[in-house]
């Protein structure tokens, strides 16, 4: 090789290193100094439903703790699908954050036969706050256990209807999977939103459904729904003296609702753990989880690797029950 041959490989040798340095040392930096920049977070529902309340309640806390500026960008629609599709189509060098539901992230890529995003396009950073379903009956509903309740809905069968907060969320396949259990042919009447459906069963248009426990909640205590069981772990705090479907013995039925934080995967694995971190802190804030607990959320602050394991589960599970139910959706 000639010398002006080998300096012209040292020369490309060392532009590609200080390239790659660059390249490090701005990521680096940028890790260091997160947010840095205004950061976006992206709710696939509309202001003012729960998950805007969380997002904009951490938007808050972050700024508190940062000193950076965080906003939420709404974008409802397909089921949170459009907000998945925003997340992506934006850099990713977390200054653009999704703030995921259980079903928009563990239920529609196996729910929607066109889906233009998949999960492993998004690395989980912390579920931020979770809380059980409540099954519920209209007071005329002669039931006040779980085990009356599946008597009356034998005696009915084939008349008797469940309402859902919408196709393909947990209040559905929780009340397919209710059914299975019963063999008792109940009707899905799914509606679009928690508020709809709560309507609907105060009225007792529609006798019995699983819904959130936030909008259910004052409607249980003043008398004008009945509350049979929650579906989380273990009791909630709001509601002591109602059973888990565990403890009566359906523990299949167990789930929660949650809402979470998700980076795009594509995103640098120093920017990635500046999140995580920062994520943790603020889910650790007695404020904010105070706020969020009046809200009748529990907050786990389950992040990093466990999140993501825990999302990979119930992926697979509702994964299942999708199939099971012959469900299809259309984005």
């Amino acid at each position: 090789m000639t010398a002006a041959g080998a300096g012209q490989r040292r020369r490309h040798a060392i532009a590609l290193l200080l390239a790659a340095a660059a390249s490090c040392w701005g990521t680096a930096v940028w890790a260091q100094a997160w947010p840095g920049r205004t950061v976006t977070l992206v709710v696939g529902s509309a202001a003012g439903s729960a998950p805007d309340l969380y997002a904009r309640a951490l938007a808050e806390q972050w700024t508190r703790q940062t000193g950076g500026t965080f906003v939420v960008d709404n974008k409802p629609g397909a089921n949170g699908n459009l907000s998945a599709e925003a997340v992506l189509r934006a850099p990713p060098d977390g200054a653009t954050l999704w703030i995921g539901t259980q079903s928009m992230v563990t239920i529609n890529p196996a729910a929607y036969d066109r889906l233009r995003w998949k999960a492993a396009d998004f690395k989980p950073i912390v579920k931020g706050v979770e809380a059980p379903l409540v099954l519920v009956t209209h007071p005329s509903v002669p039931a006040t256990t779980f085990a009356e309740l599946g008597r009356w809905i034998g005696a009915h069968r084939g008349e008797a209807a469940y309402a859902s907060f919408s196709p393909g969320t947990p209040s559905h396949f929780l009340g397919f999977q209710l059914n299975e259990q019963l063999k008792a042919d109940l009707v899905h009447v799914p509606y679009k939103g928690s508020a709809p459906q709560v309507n609907d069963l105060l009225a007792g248009q529609v006798p019995l459904g699983f819904t959130q426990l936030a909008v259910a909640a004052p409607h249980i205590a003043a008398g004008k729904l009945r509350a049979i069981a929650v579906t989380g772990p273990r009791r909630s705090p709001a509601l002591p003296a109602v059973p888990t479907l565990a403890e009566l013995g359906s523990p299949a039925l167990s789930t929660t609702i949650w809402f979470g934080v998700l980076a795009p995967a594509a995103t640098p694995r120093p920017v990635l753990d500046a999140i995580l971190a920062s994520a943790v802190a603020a889910h650790a804030d007695p404020a904010l989880r105070a706020r969020l607990e009046a809200q009748n959320f529990d907050v786990p602050n389950e992040a990093g690797p466990a999140f993501e394991r825990a999302v990979a589960a119930e992926t697979q599970r509702w994964a299942r029950l999708v199939k099971a139910s012959g469900f299809s959706a259309s984005d």
